[in-house]
């Protein structure tokens, strides 16, 4: 068996200030090397890679993809090998001190590098042992009834005489984890600084899971039962929500920062807390070897969340088409973040209705042959209706007509429910493409004369504009 030691130290972040993710989120990543990972004393990660070093290329090649994966990269990981994990904590344990480990392993090793000495180094140093060789030496019962089991047990783990057995880590199904505040945290900007460890964290989990996220929760503890003798809840949270799965930390600090810059805390709070409320499989990020393919910035359902976040939903918008006779209801706007309704795919045509008949030209397939290929991108809500000069329909200058005219005649018009006694009445419309000199590619229809439009001139109303 082969073991690695591997170290943040603490004291190099605190001068830094860069807070260290959790022990457990450490041990998430280091699963990318070996299944087998634990934690020892609270103080080092331990990886057994005997199964798989080769894998990466040998223990060099391992040790030097270790370095470079550096969850944490302000913060030196300080590494260590040892034929057992006991060899490799000492060996760590020496260098962090700046010591180099002697020519006999593990013999030579100083007995303080031992966690199962510590307790007793006055004694054995009474006794003349100062490294792990001079109390392998002692007899085994006499060390046993005078020390208990625990060290001679360790012993026989660092020489290879017992088994090493460890707790190893797995990772958990749902992330959650919860983080002290250093302080007691009284408007956003301090919550989201501590945020920042948990999203850490959570990204670590996303990548051991090979998952991305589509909604967190983030939760705050109250410090205050009650404040000005109003009771107050136990906790507040909020959830954010995302339109795909993603692993971007840096868009979900985003998206935090601009909720939590919407939301009053009730009172101060001093836990925090942070859930994956919703994840999917992982599909990775493919990229391409055209320039122009690989476009910087963010992408487009991100700068809609984040606009959608710091406006409100209901203020950005999309259109959706809907299915209606009238042409100015075939579009509505709902908020950006709701995710439409999948349509249900036509059924196949039958043989019989495939084939041509003579006589009349052939249909075009795909979407340029569908009634609705030519209709703009944006239709107006109520139709404008539009200026005439010299029978010519003008929409910022005169409007010259390119495609039409597409006639419409249906038997009652009007609002929801209204027939002819509810003000509904019949219409005939001619629809064209116009362009305009200075608004381009407009969608116009003039209004026919009708039973209900008998003693009126044609009108022209603008329908809707193309992008």
């Amino acid at each position: 068996m082969h073991w690695i030691a591997l170290r943040w130290p603490p004291e190099i972040a605190a001068a830094q200030e860069v807070p260290l993710p959790s022990p457990e989120a450490l041990g998430w990543w280091a699963l990318q090397f070996t299944p087998r990972v634990a934690w020892v004393d609270g103080e080092a990660l331990l990886l057994e890679v005997s199964a798989c070093e080769r894998l990466w290329g040998g223990r060099l090649a391992l040790m030097r993809e270790i370095a470079r994966l550096n969850p944490v990269p302000e913060v030196p990981v300080q590494r260590a090998q040892g034929a057992t994990s006991p060899v490799a904590l000492a060996r760590l344990r020496m260098f962090a001190r700046g010591e180099q480990p002697p020519y006999e392993l593990p013999s030579g090793l100083p007995l303080d590098t031992l966690s199962a000495a510590r307790d007793h180094l006055e004694v054995l140093a009474h006794l003349g042992c100062r490294n792990w060789g001079d109390v392998e030496k002692l007899p085994r019962g006499g060390l046993t009834r005078r020390f208990g089991k625990a060290l001679r047990a360790a012993l026989d783990v660092a020489y290879g005489l017992a088994p090493d057995g460890h707790e190893w880590l797995q990772l958990p199904d749902v992330f959650e984890q919860k983080l002290e505040l250093p302080a007691l945290a009284e408007g956003a900007p301090e919550l989201m600084w501590s945020a920042n460890r948990l999203l850490a964290a959570l990204q670590i989990w996303l990548r051991a899971r090979q998952r991305g996220v589509v909604a967190i929760e983030l939760q705050w503890t109250l410090d205050l039962k009650r404040l000005n003798g109003v009771t107050l809840p136990p906790h507040q949270q909020l959830t954010v929500r995302t339109a795909e799965p993603t692993q971007d930390m840096a868009h979900l600090r985003r998206l935090l920062s601009e909720r939590l810059a919407l939301t009053t805390l009730a009172a101060p709070a001093s836990w925090l807390r942070l859930r994956s409320v919703e994840t999917a499989p992982w599909a990775g990020a493919s990229t391409s070897f055209l320039p122009e393919d690989n476009r910087k910035g963010d992408k487009l359902h991100e700068l809609v969340e984040r606009l959608s976040a710091r406006l409100g939903p209901q203020q950005v918008l999309r259109a959706v088409a809907q299915a209606d006779h009238r042409l100015e209801c075939r579009q509505a706007w709902r908020p950006a973040l709701h995710k439409p309704q999948a349509a249900a795919s036509p059924p196949p045509a039958s043989q019989s209705a495939a084939r041509p008949t003579p006589g009349r030209p052939k249909a075009v397939d795909g979407p340029v042959g569908e009634p609705g290929a030519i209709y703009p991108s944006w239709l107006l809500r109520e139709p404008l209706r539009l200026e005439v000069r010299d029978g010519h329909p003008c929409f910022r200058g005169v409007l010259r007509k390119r495609v039409g005219p597409q006639r419409l005649e249906v038997g009652w018009w009007g609002g929801p429910g209204q027939g002819a006694e509810e003000g509904g009445h019949p219409a005939v419309r001619d629809y064209y493409i116009a362009e305009s000199p200075e608004a381009g590619l407009v969608w116009i229809f003039r209004e026919r004369p009708s039973a209900f439009l008998s003693d009126e001139a044609p009108r022209w109303f603008l329908q809707g504009l193309y992008a």
